[in-house]
């Protein structure tokens, strides 16, 4: 029953992938339901239910528009496999507990704000303001321990970012301020200040590596949200495990 359970969450996960990607790439644009069909952002011919298949169509058409024959961004069908695996993982690490659904709404929410992020370097306030409802009725039936927790983690992320936006001049963006509240909201204090770190500690190895082969200059804006996500994602899964092994270890 585990494995069907697994594989079957794996199938919700590409398929919800592919709508969260739509979601990331119309929502910054205001289009989500100007048009119903998916469609080729080059020529904007609609897309046939077949060339819809997550992860399969993108390697059946090589690739490629069938229509226009330009090459489709790799990013559709890694956000499509990045929410498979992560929704069958998490199924995994939980099971059929509360910490699942807070488990499956956060990556859910990553993965739009991944999307956005790359493709316009916005992170969409109506994506946060739709899951933040979601984490405060999560919150209000599964509260954490004290039940203030959350709405400190909610502050802490809120003005503890304000404050290190206005120490560098920019050096984070208001959507950067917004995200790590809501994941406060989600996580408490002690998750979110991990996922900083973490996003931080992610974010200075890649950019400085991107540097060193000459992908990006210094100059070049780089997006934090998917660092915030990747740091996000880790303390999900191992959060609570890495702040007691640092705590044993230093403490």
């Amino acid at each position: 029953m585990t494995l069907f359970l697994t594989f079957y969450l794996l199938l919700i996960g590409l398929i919800l992938g592919s709508f969260y990607n739509v979601v990331g790439l119309r929502v910054p644009k205001g289009e989500l339901f100007k048009q119903e069909r998916s469609y080729c952002p080059n020529c904007h011919q609609s897309l046939r239910w077949y060339e819809l298949i997550p992860i399969f169509s993108y390697i059946l058409q090589k690739g490629r528009c069938l229509h226009c024959q330009q090459k489709i961004s790799p990013l559709y069908p890694l956000m499509e496999l990045f929410s498979g695996l992560s929704f069958s993982y998490s199924y995994w690490v939980f099971g059929f507990q509360p910490s699942l659904i807070l488990a499956l709404l956060l990556l859910s929410m990553f993965h739009i704000i991944i999307v956005s992020d790359l493709r316009y370097m916005v992170i969409p306030d109506k994506v946060l303001l739709f899951f933040t409802v979601l984490f405060v009725i999560y919150r209000f039936v599964y509260p954490t321990v004290p039940w203030w927790g959350s709405v400190v983690g909610a502050l802490t992320g809120l003005i503890g970012t304000a404050v290190i936006i206005v120490i560098s001049r920019g050096g984070m963006g208001g959507g950067d301020m917004k995200l790590f509240a809501v994941i406060g909201l989600a996580l408490g204090t002690k998750l979110l200040l991990l996922t900083f770190f973490l996003a931080t500690f992610i974010g200075a190895i890649v950019n400085l590596t991107l540097i060193f082969f000459k992908v990006i200059s210094r100059d070049n804006p780089v997006p934090f949200g998917p660092y915030i996500a990747a740091g996000g994602a880790v303390a999900i899964f191992y959060g609570s495990d890495l702040i007691d092994w640092y705590l044993n270890r230093f403490f």
